[in-house]
């Protein structure tokens, strides 16, 4: 079984997710049927390297700036169910495509949970700018990755036809949000919904394939 999951560092609903994830699949029970593939999925492609507002104050110019408090508190309410610390007055929304090159590259090691739990946490958690190539590289060091080979991919274009090819990928499966998780190459579901409901899923595809 193959589970895709189309996620970008920036939405705080993918650290969410991915705790919800793997609860799901703690819960499905057969982990040695399952290949996990982290996808690549810049919700904001245009995005500028240089920070600006914070994630909370960006929040105010696609909704009602009344509504943005309470929508915070929701998903940070949503994070410390799971043992998050989201801190969206303080992180900064910033162009993704590098750190998703480095999830790539560590995805070479056997390494992309760990770079992917590494780069939510420096910012949602942290709010370091994940633009930065130095912090990239301390971040992928930390994830188990060589510093000079991070270096030298951030330096030129490596993987950047990889983290392309996932966004082809998700166009071609429908995937218009992030978390999402696509099993087996059918339609996508949520990754944020109820553990449980998400290992019925899984279970389904598993009983699917068995057939």
């Amino acid at each position: 079984m193959k589970i895709e999951i189309f996620s970008d560092i920036l939405c705080p609903w993918c650290f969410v997710g991915k705790r919800r994830i793997q609860a799901a699949l703690d819960l499905f029970g057969h982990q040695d049927e399952v290949e996990v593939v982290w996808r690549s999925y810049e919700l904001g492609p245009e995005a500028e390297r240089e920070p600006g507002p914070t994630a909370a104050k960006v929040m105010e110019t696609w909704m009602d700036p009344a509504a943005v408090p309470a929508r915070v508190a929701q998903i940070q309410g949503h994070g410390r169910q799971e043992g998050l610390e989201l801190n969206m007055h303080l992180s900064r929304p910033v162009n993704s495509f590098d750190a998703h090159r480095l999830t790539h590259l560590a995805g070479k090691y056997g390494r992309t949970d760990a770079m992917v739990e590494r780069l939510l946490h420096a910012y949602h958690t942290e709010a370091l700018i994940i633009t930065d190539h130095d912090v990239l590289i301390r971040l992928a060091e930390e994830a188990g990755l060589d510093a000079a080979e991070a270096r030298a991919v951030l330096a030129g274009d490596a993987y950047a036809d990889d983290v392309r090819a996932d966004q082809e990928r998700a166009r071609e499966l429908g995937v218009s949000g992030v978390p999402s998780v696509v099993i087996d190459g059918r339609p996508p579901v949520s990754g944020v919904m109820a553990p449980a409901a998400l290992a019925e899923h899984l279970e389904s595809a598993r009983s699917r394939a068995g057939a």
